[in-house]
This record gives structure tokens, C-alpha cells and sequence, in this order.
């Protein structure tokens, strides 16, 4: 999958340090219980976060909820803390899956689409509950819906490479004008902003990089309602999805891409520390 940690580790990018996140996070405690059922009614789209590297070191505890695949994609990681935070964001996908499924986290299986998209295995696939996961950093962001394809992006901000080569390599024609019309200062969080909007997309489409990049055009301005501005070739595409930019605290960039545009997006981490009793509703534009 088109991802930020992929190109960081091609081009030799050293780990950022992580600070002052926690107070941020819905999940900062290892000892946080997620309550089932949780209800997800078929017009709202829920989005949690996690603090990775404050549950992280509970590590063996979270490989009991783990399949023997995921055991073995945490070994092949070099580092410990990529291993650590690869755990516990799979480690608490599980457990918020089974709280939507009243089911136990260790119960699930998942199945994977020929570009890698995960869904959930044949015992709970008739339950029309959709999800996908994206971490950076010390973050992980997990978005859920109900019957819809839905895909999200979190990047943590670095300034350790060149914007433009990269931005000539990954982004459109449109995109790469709307950036050299920004000033210096500004590149940087536009180009992440650029890039976890067009990873969201094409994580909520299941193409992967079987669909170019340069193939569709999204906007990068802050906070735009509507990121998503054209596909090519069949541009009747653009309005089958809504593309929003999510908060995902100090340091990150993160987008939100869900097909239809008839939902309204509850942010599970509009609270802080270790997350309060209800969600917060963010009404999203219909336009």
C-alpha cells in the first residue's frame, strides 16, 4: 500500500522523536476497557485514536489477541519500537472490532483483497461492518463504518527531505501547481496534507497503486470540506465520496475518505487523556 513509512525508509529518513501527545489520545492507557456493544448506527462513521507508544510496552500481553499472521508480520520488524507499535495498533483494531461485534478480540479473522485491503473473515462478514486502520509516529487512527468503503491516513509531519522532488514524483499536474503557489513556509504540512488525502482515497477504494496517482486531483487547502476535486477518467467518480481532513493532534496530518456523503462523522478523541463516556458529533457537509 501507497504509504509515507514506505518512501521514508527508501530514502534512509531516521525515526522522528514523539513528544507531547498523550494529553491528545482517546486510548492513552493500557488498561483502558473498551465497552461492548458499542452501537454504530448506518449514517455515522466512527474515528478513534490511539497513543501507541503509551500502551506499547504491554507487549506480550497484546500478542494473546494477535493470529499467528500478525505474530509473524510483528517479527519481521528491525526495530523493536516498529514491532511494539505494530502490535498494539492491531492489538486495539481487534479489540474496538469486538466491541462493535460484541465478540472477543482473539476471535476475529480477517480476510485481505488482492491489493491487501482487510475486511472481516467469513464469521462476522454478513455484519456489513467496515473498517481501516493507519498509524504514524506514536499514533494510530482507526475509522469504522457500516456498510461503506471508508479509508484513512495519518502522517506524522517530518522536514527532513525535498518536497518538490517527491511531489513531481507522487502528485498530480494540478497538485504540483497548487504547491508551487504556496509560500516555502507552507509546503511542508501542504505536501502531507496532499499525501494522507490521496492515501485515504485510495485505501477507501481498495486499488491500492493499481490506480494512478496522477489520476485524480485533491485539494490542499486546511480544512476544505471536500478534498476530493476530480477523477479521471470518469470524473462522475468525484461524487460518490466525501474527503475530509481529520484532526489527529500536534505534529500530524490525517485524512478521512467514506463513500457516500449522507454520514456524519463521531471523533471518539475529542476528549483527552483516556477518553470521556460518549463520542463528540461532527456534522460533515453534504456538498
Amino acid at each position: 500500500m501507497f504509504s509515507f513509512r514506505w518512501l521514508a525508509k527508501e530514502m534512509n529518513l531516521k525515526p522522528l522523536a514523539i513528544q507531547g501527545r498523550r494529553s491528545l489520545m482517546n486510548i492513552g492507557d493500557s488498561g483502558y476497557k473498551v465497552d461492548a456493544p458499542l452501537m454504530l448506527p448506518d449514517d455515522e462513521v466512527h474515528l478513534w485514536r490511539v497513543d501507541l507508544d503509551a500502551i506499547r510496552s504491554e507487549e506480550f500481553h497484546w500478542l494473546k489477541v494477535l493470529s499467528e499472521d500478525e505474530a509473524k508480520r510483528a517479527a519481521r520488524f528491525h526495530f523493536p519500537v516498529d514491532r511494539e507499535r505494530f502490535i498494539a495498533s492491531r492489538a486495539f483494531l481487534r479489540k474496538i472490532l469486538a466491541g462493535y461485534l460484541d465478540a472477543a478480540a482473539s476471535d476475529l479473522t480477517f480476510t485481505y483483497s488482492k491489493k491487501e485491503k482487510p475486511s472481516l473473515g467469513p464469521a462476522f462478514s454478513n455484519r456489513g461492518l467496515t473498517f481501516n486502520l493507519s498509524h504514524s509516529g506514536g499514533i494510530a487512527l482507526c475509522a469504522f463504518s457500516r456498510c461503506r468503503d471508508v479509508g484513512v491516513d495519518v502522517e506524522q509531519i517530518r522536514r527532513d527531505f525535498e518536497v518538490e522532488g517527491i511531489a513531481r514524483r507522487f502528485f498530480s499536474p494540478h497538485e504540483q501547481d497548487e504547491l508551487a503557489q504556496l509560500p516555502a513556509a507552507e509546503r511542508v504540512e501542504a505536501f502531507f496534507r496532499c499525501w494522507t488525502r490521496k492515501e485515504a482515497y485510495i485505501k477507501a477504494t481498495g486499488d491500492g497503486l493499481s490506480l494512478p496517482l496522477t489520476q485524480f486531483d485533491v485539494s490542499l487547502t486546511p480544512g476544505c470540506t471536500n478534498a476530493l476535486l476530480s477523477t479521471r477518467p470518469d470524473d462522475a467518480e468525484t461524487s460518490l465520496w466525501k474527503l475530509i481532513e481529520v484532526p489527529a493532534g500536534s505534529g500530524y496530518i490525517a485524512a478521512l475518505c467514506v463513500r457516500g456523503r449522507d454520514w456524519k462523522l463521531k471523533d471518539w478523541s475529542a476528549n483527552p487523556g483516556k477518553g470521556g463516556d460518549s463520542p463528540v458529533m461532527f456534522p460533515v457537509s453534504p456538498n
